[in-house]
């Protein structure tokens, strides 16, 4: 007897055929699972019709669209031991890309049909569900920016052009972190708090690389303090993320912690999973080995912690 399995399939992501793309993985997964399909809508979302089929009782979620389709599927299923599949067909993939999940629908089905899991760290963000990162200030701008059209039509290259956009109006703001042991305090042109991220993931790239099963999440501070600043900070995170060292410079800084409590003033933008979701302030709590995921094997490369240097920093101890 198959397996049963609900695909939960975004018809309006990515920029491919959507009908095309569903009939692909049909005709993959249909003579080896048993296959209820839902497509999302304005007036039912992928966390709605998760949490449906889990009460039906399936034996796995499938995902089919971008970032924020996969987060809002694997909310009802953080903590159960229902796997969760992705078929990545958004505009950046990220939570794939970290995984090494491939790319193609053929061979994200592939890997589902093969069946091999594994447990994968998973957060909540102010109680919402979060499998990739949450960004504050810049990257927050450059989400809100790259609307729907411009992805259709540019795909990943609209996030680069709304952040050359946003550079115009740069502007740094004060934060306080709390983490279980200490508070840190200084000011920043964007704070990112990642559970698992990609290369391409550049404002998350302090540490270079994001452990995603260690039951920790990687905060990265942006510090620069002018257009010029920031464009360096960003491309030498692009290196970092490309070579598999750390980051070096004075206004870079990273840490890792079971959670974050983040305060800006004044209040910053927050982006989660791809997601508008609000403003700060916000807490992160990571949930160790919150999702089991079908994935091929992956390897894993771990971060240090450096925040000596960043602007106006104070660290103080908690008791």
């Amino acid at each position: 007897m198959n397996r049963s399995a609900c695909l939960i399939f975004n018809p309006v992501a990515g920029q491919g055929d959507p009908e095309l793309e569903l009939a692909e993985i049909r005709a993959i997964l249909e003579p080896e699972i048993d296959l209820d399909i839902y497509l999302t809508s304005e007036e039912v979302d992928a966390e709605e019709l998760a949490y449906a089929a889990v009460e039906r009782g399936v034996d796995a979620i499938i995902a089919s669209g971008g970032d924020g389709t996969l987060s809002a599927a694997a909310a009802a299923v953080v903590g159960t031991d229902i796997p969760i599949g992705i078929i990545s067909r958004g505009t950046a993939n990220a939570f794939a890309t970290a995984l090494g999940i491939p790319d193609t629908i053929t061979a994200a089905c592939q890997t589902i049909v093969q069946g091999k899991t594994r447990n994968v760290d998973a957060a909540y963000c102010n109680d919402r569900p979060m499998v990739l990162l949450a960004g504050i200030g810049f990257e927050a701008e450059t989400v809100e920016h790259a609307d729907r059209e411009a992805k259709k039509r540019f795909g990943i290259m609209a996030y680069v052009l709304a952040g050359i956009q946003q550079l115009r109006n740069l502007q740094s703001f004060d934060v306080e972190i709390e983490t279980e042991d200490k508070i840190i305090k200084t000011s920043a042109v964007a704070v990112t708090v990642a559970n698992a991220a990609p290369a391409t993931s550049v404002l998350a790239q302090g540490p270079a690389g994001i452990v995603y099963d260690d039951g920790l999440l990687d905060l990265t501070i942006v510090a620069a303090t002018s257009k010029a600043g920031a464009i360096a900070a960003t491309f030498h995170l692009f290196q970092t993320a490309s070579t598999g060292n750390a980051a070096e410079r004075d206004d870079i800084g990273f840490l890792r912690a079971k959670q974050f409590k983040i305060i800006t003033d004044p209040p910053q933008k927050v982006a989660l999973d791809g997601e508008i979701v609000g403003t700060t302030p916000i807490e992160v709590k990571c949930v160790p080995a919150g999702l089991k995921i079908f994935v091929p094997s992956v390897e894993e490369v771990e971060p240090t912690e450096k925040l000596e240097g960043l602007p106006n920093l104070i660290i103080e101890e908690k008791e």
